[in-house]
């Protein structure tokens, strides 16, 4: 498979530069790339199978819809999935994955007033690879990070939405987040860490199908 070219389709994908619903044409995505159409097939095919589209004979690729109920199904199956990352991270972070959390509150400092979704996008990714790269299992997460990219697309449709308040609100949600796991890395068990970090996740989805439901209604 084309890891360069999966992972920009991945992206664009992710972060809604195809927006959900989205007619995608194989033959299009081959001349962009200037390869074949059967090296994009085995791309597109992996996609699918990470339900993040579905292909459509005779039609083409189409990017899957933002449905809630779907997510909401999804992000109860990561909750397991975080809790046990997050136990087995506590047990072997270090001064150096300190500095890093403590790094994510100050971008989380910088964000507020400043309306930049990307930047909190990316920043959401680098708190979950850190607990990936310290919990040090390669099949936890990749099943993980299957999970995660169906819910991040619903979230960032709500950051790319939201206004000031909204905004503030979500930024410093998520710093709290960190200043608690700050806390609790230090004083707790690894077991009271894997489940703070499911609560932390069970918040997370509260917020995302309010305001979905929220911008749905308008």
């Amino acid at each position: 498979m084309k890891v360069d070219i999966y992972n920009q389709l991945h992206q664009r994908i992710i972060y809604l530069e195809y927006k959900p619903g989205q007619i995608l044409k194989e033959q299009e995505l081959a001349k962009e790339f200037g390869i074949s159409r059967t090296p994009i097939r085995t791309v597109l095919f992996r996609l699918e199978w990470e339900h993040l589209v579905k292909i459509l004979p005779r039609t083409g690729i189409q990017v899957m819809e933002l449905e809630l109920n779907t997510i909401t199904n999804v992000f109860e199956a990561r909750l397991e999935l975080e809790s046990v990352i997050g136990s087995m991270a506590a047990e072997r972070f270090d001064k150096s994955h300190f500095n890093e959390l403590q790094g994510f509150i100050t971008i989380c400092d910088r964000l507020v007033d400043l309306k930049d979704p990307k930047a909190l996008g990316d920043l959401d990714f680098k708190i979950k690879r850190l607990f990936y790269k310290v919990a040090g299992n390669p099949f936890l997460t990749q099943m993980s990070d299957q999970l995660y990219s169906l819910t991040f697309r619903l979230w960032f449709f709500n950051l790319l939405k939201m206004y000031n308040e909204d905004w503030n609100r979500e930024v410093l949600s998520i710093r709290e987040d960190l200043v608690s796991l700050c806390d609790l890395l230090k004083n707790s068990t690894p077991k009271i860490v894997g489940k703070e970090r499911r609560n932390q996740l069970l918040k997370h989805l509260k917020r995302i199908q309010g305001q979905f439901l929220g911008l749905s209604n308008q």
